[in-house]
């Protein structure tokens, strides 16, 4: 049954809010969301080192010459993602960032879905997921601009 995994990704869709806007505050209280970010992701590196270590074992990156090139631009992405956002929490708040951020997830997601891109399972886009997006993104713009 996946509803474990449910139940963990809507912990760490919590988790990703707090951290982002935990990094905006820090950026907007410093006046300066770069270097926020730079240490947050100094911190996260040191992390991510410690955590990958404890799974090391001989040969662990000689895989890694079969990756293609371009799909290691996600650490950059990830970096770029985290910079845009901590930089747009204090300017448009915390609500309106997650609904629409979370908006432009679903439908790319149903969109690789559909394709089956990047070794998602192929779940085809249906009229109902339409209708689905179509009601989220109107509650995006409720959210967003009626006050």
């Amino acid at each position: 049954m996946k509803l474990p995994f449910f139940a963990l990704t809507l912990f760490l869709g919590v988790i990703l809010a707090v951290h982002l806007a935990m990094n905006g505050k820090v950026g907007a209280e410093i006046n300066n969301p770069r270097v926020a970010n730079a240490v947050f992701w100094c911190i996260g590196a040191v992390t991510a080192i410690i955590i990958g270590l404890t799974g090391w074992k001989a040969g662990a990156l000689a895989p890694l010459k079969d990756v293609n090139l371009l799909l290691l631009t996600a650490g950059a992405l990830g970096a770029m993602l985290v910079f845009a956002i901590a930089f747009l929490i204090p300017r448009v708040g915390a609500a309106t960032l997650f609904i629409t951020l979370l908006a432009g997830q679903v439908i790319t997601g149903m969109v690789m879905s559909h394709f089956g891109w990047l070794g998602s399972e192929v779940e085809p886009i249906t009229l109902i997921k339409i209708v689905g997006v179509v009601l989220m993104i109107g509650g995006a713009a409720i959210v967003t601009f009626m006050d």
